[in-house]
């Protein structure tokens, strides 16, 4: 009896290459446990497509190849990455501040004021002052961050475990059940009510694990005004995901 053998399965990788106007994209992979069917979404870190649990590989190209003029429509609109070196800008807590690299070798970033314009004065290298400006930035957000939480978790009645800070390119927080909490730090760009709403959402997890009538009444428990916050992330939300994109 011959032999038979079977093709495999061809392996999900994850990212592809798409040729958009004569150049080549890259597009992130992805299989989410919840997605139905194929989708193809383009947030700040760049496009992404996303399959199901059971989805085939053959499959997905074939519906990215028909959703690239989708893309290519889209990429020609999206705002670029904010650049954070010196002679830009970046908002501190909703207030735009002025980059100025120092110059120096040593010594950290620092907050300033020339002809009555906030400043932020970063040193080191110019190839390495986006990194020291954004490392300081995270320490700024863990310090709000922790307080608003603290505020929150007592209201509520509720033990947080542990906060981390995230570079997550479509999510401004999350919670477990055992009370670890990651926070988006691009909240410390946004007004202080923004991220003061971020944390109210995320302690309330700790209530309601859910997004149900009862979750964001425990929201508005805690912070009575949440919808000023929620309303500008709406609005706003993707800006802030350029920074250090």
């Amino acid at each position: 009896m011959p032999a038979v053998f079977f093709k495999a399965k061809p392996k999900i990788p994850t990212s592809t290459q798409l040729a958009i106007d004569g150049r080549m994209v890259s597009v992130a992979v992805r299989t989410h446990a919840r997605a139905r069917s194929y989708r193809l979404s383009l947030p700040s870190s760049g496009p992404v497509l996303t399959l199901p649990p059971h989805g085939k590989w053959v499959e997905a190209e074939a519906f990215l190849l028909r959703h690239s003029n989708w893309l290519a429509a889209r990429l020609k609109r999206a705002p670029e990455a904010v650049e954070l070196g010196d002679g830009g800008t970046v908002p501190l807590r909703g207030v735009v501040h002025r980059i100025i690299g120092t110059g120096k070798v040593r010594g950290r970033v620092e907050l300033s004021e020339v002809d009555g314009v906030p400043v932020l004065l970063v040193p080191g290298d110019p190839a390495h002052q986006a990194r020291r400006l954004i490392d300081w930035l995270k320490a700024e957000a863990a310090i709000d961050l922790a307080a608003r939480t603290a505020v929150h978790a007592e209201r509520l009645g509720v033990t947080v475990r542990s906060i981390k800070l995230r570079s997550q390119s479509s999510r401004w927080g999350s919670c477990s059940s055992t009370g670890n909490l990651n926070y988006n730090w691009r909240l410390i760009i946004a007004p202080p009510r923004v991220l003061d709403y971020v944390a109210a959402h995320e302690v309330a997890h700790l209530v309601e694990m859910n997004h149900s009538d009862q979750f964001w009444a425990t929201v508005k428990r805690t912070l009575p005004d949440m919808e000023r916050g929620r309303a500008w992330l709406k609005a706003h939300g993707r800006e802030l995901m350029l920074y250090g994109a």
